[in-house]
């Protein structure tokens, strides 16, 4: 599996619309940093089709330090930013699987 930059997504989309790098750049740059900032806000981001983004708190917990298991590790309670995936991006995901186990041969 091949991993996608932001430089080759503007690449790509710029050859498909003509727009230039430049241009294709500040709209994606933009619309992450605004993804970003609503998130920040406690807002959830929905695209539909995509998905939505949005922000949970994951609770304190005691962990374990791999070398020196017998003492403990407060884990505090911090905010994450959690995916769900749309009806039609789940869709097409879904249609991947027989490609993935293929290249995992």
């Amino acid at each position: 599996m091949a991993t996608i930059t932001k430089r080759e997504l503007v690449i790509k989309i710029s050859n498909e619309t003509g727009l230039t790098q430049q241009q294709v750049f500040d709209v994606i740059q933009r619309t992450l940093d605004s993804i970003t900032d609503s998130l920040s806000n406690g807002d959830t981001v929905v695209m539909r089709n995509f998905g939505a983004f949005q922000v949970k708190e994951t609770k304190a917990k005691i962990g374990r330090n791999p070398k020196d298991p017998d003492k403990d590790v407060p884990i505090p309670a911090r905010a994450v930013v959690k995916f769900k995936p749309g009806k039609e991006m789940k869709e097409q995901v879904a249609r991947t699987l027989p490609l993935i186990r293929e290249r995992q041969k």
